[in-house]
């Protein structure tokens, strides 16, 4: 079956359905944006008779069915009519033209510095008449006054703030070429020996706009929400995609909810918005829209789930558990409002679980994209996630998804799936989720960690820091410091400048995580570009210091750091024995021992950050 028409409609008809409503604008359009040079160039490509480009338009009162709005300056006497089409593409274009031709009063406009201006469009009708070619020079555009001034705005140059003055310099308003006959006979009363050179500027141009046909795509009302979603970001030439919450703000809207003003918060209301409520915890100021939206749809589609498999239902017929676009977009806004607050509490929850997992700061952040399902599983178990059976369950399957680098790229069918897999675990002690039994952690893969921005090297650091990892210099484990503002960062352990020198060590090894700890500023400073053993004696000796080697070693074993072959700059046998430390932290956070697979060679390409 077609699901759409094509066909050519003339411009005067297409835009006096504008000004009378009948066609609209669907509420997750973005606004008008174009400057006057482009409506300058619009305008002389439709005299011109030049294709303009195809528009496409979307038959109203299907399954898409969105909050709609008019085009921009149209207005309405009484209660705004019902559209029966819908603009998807051309919006600036049919924008431009309605307010040149079709309304009243200034056109509202940019310069090209992106000011607001109001503007008058004219033709002198002489100069349109030497030839197409000089169309360009004939089209004036005046400020409101409608009056062209020189010297700084001294001096007047052209008055055409009167239609008398219109008619004696033979300037036709751009505002009345479908109603030119009005014109016409001001003129004829005014001006009267200038009707011929009139009658050839309606034959040479007027015609063009008056018989100017545009190309119109149409999509039938059974087109369905997604594809309406997918076609818009298509033919979209402003490049920006489209969000499934501006979908869905249009499509809540025409119900009479604001889903706009729930998340960001309005003016009139004295009520907190849930992205606020949500962003006093500054692990959730990553969360976007979508990911609420997600757990919504997520817990929504498992209690469909649930309900079909007890009424007995079987096979296609049991709803799937999703997460995905299409699924967010049918979400009913019933189901919205009765799982909104669950979510916004559950995504509080993961906020504290990843607390206690000795996560703090967003920047430490693995993955936003295991938020949702978090946020998901934590609305519904409460305060049940404290429990330590519950949480050791928890904790398994988010470390899972962080070092075995699962939550990487496109999640929509992981997240729904481990929504489910993980409460059967844990209500029913059912079969692992599929990412704790899919998860596994390479031993050479810590050979290869480099990028800090990768989700394995921020949560070996995590696993590092709630392990206990205490600074170098300051007495106090890297958390406490944290917390009081100190400037931390992640440092070299053999210093990068010392690596250098020794030319033995390649930098693709002493560059990794392995060779990498939390610790302070002030101990990054002391250690500077010296051996292990020379600023482990410099730190211990500082006045502010003063600790014995025992003392040292418990420091540096916080951060499974060797300490005897740190003392004694064996870089090798450092390494070797940091990474069998890291591992042994890796396989207790995920529950299994590392794989040591063989590995074909390859190009690292994570962006190596630059060390202080």
């Amino acid at each position: 079956m077609s699901t759409f028409d094509s066909t050519k409609r003339l411009l005067p008809e297409i835009l006096a359905d504008i000004v009378k409503g009948k066609i609209q604008l669907p509420d997750f359009q973005r606004g008008w944006v174009w400057d006057d040079d482009h409506v300058r160039s619009l305008l002389i490509s439709v005299a011109r008779s030049f294709p303009v480009g195809a528009v496409m338009l979307l038959e109203a009162g299907g399954e898409a069915n969105f909050q709609v709005r008019p085009v921009e300056n149209v207005s309405f006497d009484d209660l705004p009519p019902k559209a029966d089409m819908l603009i998807l593409d051309g919006q600036q274009r049919l924008t431009t033209l309605t307010q040149v031709l079709a309304l009243k009063g200034a056109v509202k406009t940019y310069n090209d510095k992106g000011k607001h201006i109001e503007r008058y469009y004219y033709f002198h009708i002489p100069t349109a008449l030497e030839s197409t070619e000089r169309l360009e020079d004939a089209l004036l555009t005046l400020e409101p006054d409608r009056k062209q001034k020189t010297n700084f705005g001294r001096d007047v140059k052209l008055d055409l703030s009167t239609a008398e003055a219109e008619y004696a310099n033979l300037y036709f308003p751009c505002s009345q070429i479908f109603n030119w006959s009005d014109w016409l006979q001001g003129l004829n009363k005014h001006n009267p020996s200038k009707l011929p050179v009139f009658l050839d500027f309606q034959r040479m141009v007027l015609n063009a706009f008056n018989s100017y046909q545009l190309p119109i795509i149409a999509l039938k009302k059974e087109t369905s929400k997604e594809a309406v979603c997918l076609v818009f970001e298509k033919v979209n030439t402003g490049g920006v995609a489209l969000s499934v919450f501006e979908l869905m703000t249009a499509t809540y809207a025409a119900d009479g909810y604001n889903l706009r003003d729930d998340w960001f918060g309005s003016s009139l209301r004295h009520v907190e918005s849930r992205q606020k409520r949500l962003s006093h915890e500054p692990l959730l100021n990553s969360v976007e829209t979508t990911d609420f939206l997600q757990a919504i749809a997520m817990l929504h589609t498992l209690d469909r789930r649930r309900e079909d498999i007890k009424d007995g239902k079987t096979g296609k017929q049991v709803t799937p558990v999703s997460a995905k676009r299409a699924t967010i977009l049918l979400l009913p806004l019933v189901a919205y409002q009765k799982w909104a607050d669950r979510v916004e509490v559950g995504f509080l929850l993961a906020a504290k679980f990843l607390r206690k997992e000795c996560l703090i700061n967003l920047r430490d952040l693995p993955y936003r994209t295991q938020l949702a399902p978090l946020a998901s599983v934590l609305g519904l178990l409460g305060d049940r996630w404290l429990e330590p059976r519950i949480h050791d369950k928890l904790a398994q399957w988010y470390w899972c998804g962080v070092l075995g680098e699962l939550y990487g790229g496109a999640v929509e069918t992981r997240i729904a799936n481990d929504v489910e897999e993980l409460l059967g675990w844990i209500e029913r002690d059912a079969e692992p989720p599929r990412t704790i039994t899919d998860a596994a952690f390479q031993p050479d893969r810590l050979d290869r960690l480099t990028s800090r921005l990768s989700a394995a090297y921020k949560g070996l650091n995590v696993l590092v820091l709630r392990e206990g990892a205490k600074d170098f210099f300051w007495k106090a484990n890297i958390r406490e410091l944290d917390a009081e503002d100190v400037a931390l960062d992640i440092h070299h352990i053999f210093p990068q400048d010392w690596c250098e020198k020794n030319g033995s060590i390649p930098r693709k090894l002493y560059n990794t995580v392995v060779n990498k700890t939390p610790i302070s500023y002030k101990a990054n400073r002391m250690i500077g570009g010296s051996a292990p053993s020379q600023y482990l004696q410099k730190i211990q000796k500082h006045s502010q210091v003063q600790i014995g080697d025992a003392d040292m070693n418990t420091i540096l074993g916080s951060h499974c750091i060797p300490a005897d072959h740190l003392r004694s700059d064996d870089f090798a046998a450092f390494y070797q024995a940091r990474k069998q430390n890291l591992l042994i932290l890796i396989e207790k956070a995920i529950g299994k021992q590392a794989i040591a697979v063989a590995m074909p060679e390859e190009d690292d390409t994570e962006m190596e950050e630059m060390e202080g």
